[in-house]
């Protein structure tokens, strides 16, 4: 059954959104490499072709002022442009790449698309090139030009490129005074012909020439192009001449690849049909490797629908182990006990592979957040006025996509602040022995289970003091609590609500936002944030996350009755101890372990979780020590369970209204196991007066 032409065009303005995206980033990296490099004719080239794809794919979705402003935009690219007036011309491209986000948001929101005056003039500015920076052989792009070539010649164009040949798109003006146009026209095409190979030739005779202004020209020549305009400029007859160089876009590449490879075919299949396929297998480059390889689009949802069903599996996996122990219980010796165990053994090991399989699925380089992020140090530090650069490392690390989408704007904060707050002004800098330009190092590594993201500066740190200061001056803390704290949990101040040291509200910064979202969103990630500072040598800041959400190693133990889990990757130790060994300070029970003073925490204290049966009084208890950034603490339980891995389900908040629950699993009896939140135990720590005794 076909579909709708509906179903098709929302199926084919998906992809041009999401192709569209990737085009705007190209253009972003590209535009701050032309900034870098004003001359540079290969970016150039680069820019125009992502322009001409955003222009063809943006009519065919009929977007079609954002077709119309691609192709205005196409005009002023060019090398002689970008020598005159290089930076200007860098700038229109970040300009312009802002502008074609902001219009493919409206159109996702099937809004009316924002108007770009400010971009329209950009380019109409550039296009005014002083005749005073005009050499010999610069081309002249006042003469318009549309270069419309069929598809059969652009085959041709191709084929000449893929060859080697130099083509050029020529546009001549007929002089206006000129009384005789179709006589003009022949004179410029024996001009044209004596020059070189004319691929194609607008218009294509002497009668459409008697009303043509524009005569357009695709030519092979191996002449210089000082020759070819001084050729073309025939007094009388041509008053202007624009003259660029055919680049061999990724469409011609393969065109001509393909040509090449289906040459190579036929001839070899004239000579035996059996080796036609295996001749020359490196002639077609690496254009066909590209087109031998497939790439699936699929709609993240799908995966999650997998991700669920192979966590359902697990739990299966758990329900048959459960119930093959009572058979062996019951019938040990029954033959068919080792085919069982085989049995198990064999879809335990493919259904991790399975698992392992679809996580591999979900997970992507951290490379596609990293990229975004020089086009953001460069933006906030011109709006600041210092000199800064962007170091990354680790762009290969993979991580959860979701994961990666919901770090995104935690990293955005602190990028933004390490420019705004940390690197200083230049003249700060020189005069405290630095160099001019700060640096900003972004970097993403593996930590066991958890993927680790740092965004460190060399800038001017941060003071605990200051912060201590800021603090009681907010009326965040009383003076005689802000004087209590240590220099780490000082330092752990910018992450509290309405917390801000700038002086004054900029576009950037200052308006007491940010920082707190950091730490929202990595507590509800079950991660970590953790800051270090050093005045007059700069901050490091470590996010760490899970790499998935999907499934955990987890230790199981039992409080009130209940069946709680903690992720493996936070235990640091389990110990047992008497009531003799729990002390209170500042009513709180701590236990001194190894010299080190560590809190005690009671679950039916810190929540609202009710004990469902009544359990003996103990002599001793179990201590299970969790450990989260640089902090520690222990959990009190009433017996260890033994590890398992779960798989997690969010909780509804009718159901489970603690926050200290962070989600659920059910093992293969049924039973429903509560996940602890760790980070959430550890806020409500810290939130609680008073702030000592956390090791």
């Amino acid at each position: 059954m076909s579909r709708s032409p509906e179903d098709r065009g929302g199926e084919l303005r998906a992809l041009f959104f999401e192709s569209a995206n990737e085009i705007l980033q190209s253009l972003n990296e590209a535009g701050l490499e032309l900034e870098a490099r004003p001359s540079d004719e290969e970016v150039i080239r680069r820019i125009r072709r992502a322009i001409h794809t955003l222009k063809g794919d943006s009519a065919a979705c009929g977007f079609h002022k954002l077709s119309e402003l691609a192709h205005e935009l196409e005009d002023v690219l060019t090398p002689q442009v970008a020598q005159a007036r290089g930076a200007e011309l860098a700038e229109l491209v970040l300009t312009a790449a802002d502008s074609f986000g902001a219009m493919l948001t409206s159109y996702q929101r099937r809004k009316e698309p924002p108007a770009v005056d400010a971009l329209h003039a950009m380019i109409r500015k550039l296009l005014e090139v002083p005749d005073s920076r005009k050499g010999p052989g610069s081309v002249e792009s006042q003469v318009p030009a549309q270069f419309a070539w069929t598809e059969y010649e652009q085959l041709m164009i191709s084929e000449a490129v893929h060859r080697g040949d130099i083509v050029y798109n020529v546009a001549l003006r007929i002089d206006p005074n000129s009384l005789m146009r179709a006589a003009a026209f022949q004179l410029i095409r024996n001009v044209l012909h004596g020059s070189g190979t004319v691929i194609a030739l607008r218009p294509e005779d002497n009668v459409a020439a008697a009303t043509v202004e524009i005569v357009e020209a695709a030519l092979a020549s191996s002449q210089p192009e000082e020759r070819l305009l001084q050729r073309c400029r025939i007094p009388s007859i041509v008053s202007d001449v624009r003259l660029e160089r055919s680049a061999e876009t990724p469409e011609h590449e393969l065109l001509g690849d393909l040509l090449e490879a289906q040459a190579a075919k036929l001839a070899a299949g004239a000579a035996d049909a059996t080796e036609g396929a295996a001749v020359n297998p490196g002639a077609s480059g690496s254009a066909v490797t590209a087109v031998a390889e497939s790439t699936l689009r699929v709609d993240a949802t799908r995966i999650d629908a997998v991700m669920n069903l192979v966590g359902e599996l697990i739990i299966g996996k758990s329900m048959l182990n459960r119930t093959l122990t009572e058979f062996d219980q019951k019938h040990a010796r029954d033959p068919l006990r080792a085919k069982l165990a085989d049995a198990m053994a064999f879809q335990a090991r493919i259904l991790d592979e399975l698992h392992k399989c679809v996580l591999k699925i979900r997970m992507v380089p951290v490379e596609q957040l990293f990229r975004r992020f020089p086009r953001v140090v460069r933006d906030v530090a011109k709006q600041c006025g210092k000199d800064v650069a962007l170091d990354l490392s680790g762009q290969n690390t993979d991580l959860d996509k979701g994961i990666l989408d919901a770090l995104a704007e935690p990293l955005m904060h602190l990028v933004r602040n390490a420019v705004d707050h940390g690197i200083e002004a230049a003249d700060e800098r020189l005069t405290a022995g630095k160099a001019a330009r700060g640096t900003i190092h972004l970097n993403a590594y593996h930590q066991g289970t958890q993927v680790v993201i740092e965004v460190r500066d060399d800038g001017r740190g941060i003071g605990p003091a200051q912060l201590r200061a800021h603090a009681v001056e907010k009326k965040i803390l009383k003076a005689e609590e802000a004087n209590r704290l240590t220099d780490q949990e000082a330092l752990n101040l910018i992450f509290e609500s309405g917390f801000s040291t700038a002086s004054e509200v900029t576009e950037v910064s200052g308006r007491g936002i940010g920082m707190d979202v950091v730490r929202t969103v990595l507590d509800r990630l079950k991660g970590t944030v953790q800051v270090s500072s050093q005045l007059g040598r700069g901050t490091t800041i470590q996010l760490r996350a899970p790499l998935t959400l999907a499934s955990i190693q987890t230790l199981l133990f039992r409080v009130g009755g209940r069946l709680f889990a903690v992720p493996l990757s936070s235990v640091v130790e389990i110990t047992r101890i008497t009531d003799s060994e729990i002390h209170r300070v500042d009513q709180r029970e701590v236990l001194r372990l190894r010299e080190q003073i560590l809190t005690l925490v009671r679950l039916d204290h810190l929540s609202r979780l009710r004990s469902i049966d009544t359990q003996p009084v103990r002599k001793k208890h179990f201590v299970i020590v969790i450990g989260a950034a640089e902090k520690r603490f222990g959990l009190i339980v009433d017996s260890l369970v033994g590890e398992e891995e779960l798989v997690i389900k969010a909780l509804p908040g009718e159901i489970v209204s603690s926050d200290l629950v962070s989600g659920a699993s059910i093992l293969g009896d049924g039973t429903v196991v509560l996940i602890l939140n760790v980070p959430a135990v550890l806020s409500r720590l810290s939130r609680s007066t008073p702030l000592g005794a956390i090791a």
